[in-house]
């Protein structure tokens, strides 16, 4: 399964990023709920895991909450492979309102 991996820049601890994180899978549903469904999260330590499917395609993945940043990595299908550069984009913008707001 292909991969997918970016850094998202902030200016926050690991716990306050964290903190918002845990409000992550929620906003993501209440913003795209007409797009995505089967959200799950978990968390380990510092690290959600999540995944997802959105237009019949499954994402799976990892944030790790780290002092002034976010590391996230995951798996799309060989299928969507064409579609990577707009979840990468989609999952930083989001990543990003969310560090800001």
């Amino acid at each position: 399964m292909p991969k997918f991996h970016l850094e998202v820049p902030h200016n926050l601890s690991a716990d306050e990023a964290k903190s918002r994180l845990e409000r992550f899978v929620e906003s993501l549903q209440a913003k795209f709920q007409d797009k995505v469904s089967d959200l799950t999260q978990a968390w380990n330590g510092n690290t959600l895991t999540f995944a997802f499917k959105t237009f019949g395609f499954k994402v799976a993945g990892a944030i790790a909450s780290l002092d002034k940043k976010l590391d996230v990595s995951g798996d799309i299908p060989l299928t969507a492979m064409m579609f990577k550069g707009k979840i990468e984009t989609e999952i930083r913008e989001q990543l990003n309102r969310l560090m800001r707001s």
